[in-house]
């Protein structure tokens, strides 16, 4: 049976992941930490072990979660409903996740090696689904040219904290979704 989750760990979670995003890594205090979810810096120990331990478990949270969804809608056994539920998931984790989305990009090299590789890993295998999605569509496609626009189709969508101001969320989510379904098909 899975651990219950924690609702103080995730609150914690929530705020470093804004106060990272904002302020990067080394900008932020295990007390503005702590001040960010009303608690002093030491009490935050009682739930992580530091500062590094916050970002682990929030990339490692978010790389599990998008590798289990993606593991589950891939199952589909219509490709095409299994690419618009893979597109539908990752664009409202786009939309509603900007400040996950700009730790990692800025502050993976800041999570120790060991946690950091199994990121890697999980992200690898969230790739993997898609590709294999992609492949039951286009049996004859080259794996590497459907991993290549894979790679490609997550530009796009984790473009998000930088192009997402202008339009209302579904509006947003349908371009996103059409861009995606097209540099996909390409």
């Amino acid at each position: 049976m899975p651990p219950t989750p924690n609702p103080r760990r995730a609150e914690i979670l929530g705020a470093a992941a804004g106060l990272f995003a904002r302020r990067g890594f080394h900008g932020v205090s295990i007390g503005d930490l702590g001040r960010a979810v009303g608690l002093t810096g030491p009490a935050l120990y009682r739930h992580f072990r530091g500062k590094d331990d916050v970002l682990a478990a929030m990339l490692l949270d978010i790389s599990a979660r998008l590798h289990a969804e993606g593991v589950r809608i891939a199952a589909e056994p219509d490709p095409s409903r299994a690419l618009d539920g893979l597109l539908r998931g990752h664009v409202a984790f786009a939309l509603d996740n900007p400040a996950l989305i700009t730790v990692h990009d800025r502050e993976l090299d800041n999570v120790p090696q060991p946690q950091r590789r199994e990121i890697r890993r999980l992200q690898r295998a969230y790739v993997e689904e898609w590709v294999g999605v992609l492949l039951r569509r286009a049996p004859d496609r080259p794996r590497e040219h459907a991993r290549a626009a894979v790679h490609a189709c997550f530009g796009l969508l984790n473009s998000t904290p930088h192009s997402a101001a202008g339009l209302d969320r579904d509006a947003m989510a349908s371009l996103l979704h059409r861009m995606a379904r097209a540099a996909l098909e390409a």
